[in-house]
């Protein structure tokens, strides 16, 4: 924390994101920024807010996590139109545009990393978290969670967490980290959902065997169960982790508003999920967290939960009204959870 009474929030956002024009009716369309960017306005008076100068990522930066072969391909199409695959689309400035969102991410890091902010929330356009180290898809040209977390651990980072609260799992960003026991990436989605991955068993291979946590959870799971999860296997795990750096893959499309996602979660429940993290991951020296925009397709559900996820990094978020027994499905869901985890962890 700054010597300030009050964190510092650095804000990682440029026009050109707006360039990657949506087709007609097609769900992530640049008014989800304006959107986010009335949520972070909300916050203003909360946080000294640092501004970031945007950058683009290099192509060395990218191979962390991508392929030469793609990132090259992904060059061939800079200025020209067309899909990767039937929900992936790219317009002329689209390429150009995914190189600046993992610049931002990486400015965003090197910021945090440099003790400059407490916090830092990325406005990014296109999403990153299901693109693959040789491949984009859904709506996702690079990824850019994931080449932040890279460049975390090349600037010294020893431990990096990726939590991703996105409706959809991050399949892209598990399969780059499947075999890294330097990073624990953890993921609550809905299942059966696009992109079909992300089973509790999936749990990471060779050295990296526990270092993935899937959390697969039916429609409907509300903010109850979401807390449900964190309290008995998330929080414990993060915290015998003990990351040193943590990013938050954001995605608000498990908002009860969201036309993508069959989940119940309102602001409130990102609110709380952020502050538990908080609670845990800041009993570390110098621990800093970042945010990135992943999913999130109603504008009001965006607005207002971007609004209570940086409201809850500077006050105390209200308590939820927890039900007193989670339904049988998902009861029966975490614990099938828990007993994969088990073999790795204390639970």
């Amino acid at each position: 924390m700054n010597a300030s009474s009050t964190p510092t929030l650095c804000l990682a956002d440029d026009a050109l994101f707006e360039q990657h024009v949506s087709p007609p009716g097609h769900p992530e369309r640049p008014q989800r920024l304006s959107a986010a960017r009335q949520g972070v306005e909300a916050c203003a008076e909360a946080a000294r807010a640092v501004k970031l100068a945007p950058r683009d990522a290099s192509a060395d930066e990218l191979a962390r996590v991508h392929s030469a072969a793609y990132v090259e391909q992904l060059e061939q199409l800079s200025g020209k139109s067309g899909y990767l695959d039937a929900d992936t689309f790219f317009t002329p400035r689209s390429v150009e545009a995914a190189r600046r969102a993992s610049g931002a991410a990486l400015a965003l890091a090197d910021t945090l990393l440099d003790g400059k902010a407490d916090f830092g929330f990325a406005l990014l356009r296109p999403p990153g978290h299901h693109a693959r180290p040789a491949s984009g898809m859904g709506f996702c040209l690079l990824n850019h969670v994931a080449v932040a977390a890279r460049h975390a651990l090349a600037r010294g980072a020893r431990r990096v967490l990726i939590l991703d609260w996105d409706v959809h799992h991050g399949n892209g960003t598990e399969e780059i980290f499947e075999d890294a026991p330097e990073v624990l990436y953890v993921s609550l989605h809905q299942s059966p959902q696009y992109p079909g991955t992300g089973a509790a068993a999936d749990v990471g291979s060779g050295p990296g065997r526990g270092y993935t946590l899937n959390v697969p959870l039916a429609a409907g799971a509300d903010n109850a169960v979401y807390a449900a999860a964190f309290e008995r296997l998330i929080l414990p795990v993060v915290e015998q982790f003990a990351p040193d750096f943590t990013l938050i893959s954001a995605g608000y499309d498990a908002h009860r508003r969201d036309p993508l996602g069959g989940m119940e979660l309102d602001a409130d429940g990102y609110a709380w999920m952020t502050r538990r993290l908080l609670d845990v991951t800041r009993r570390g020296p110098g621990h800093r967290i970042g945010f990135l925009l992943e999913g999130g397709y109603d504008l009001v559900g965006v607005r207002e939960s971007v609004q209570h996820t940086l409201g809850a990094l500077f006050a105390e978020p209200p308590a939820l009204e927890r039900e007193p027994a989670l339904g049988s499905q998902h009861e029966a869901e975490l614990a099938s959870a828990v007993r994969v985890q088990r073999q790795f962890w204390r639970l």
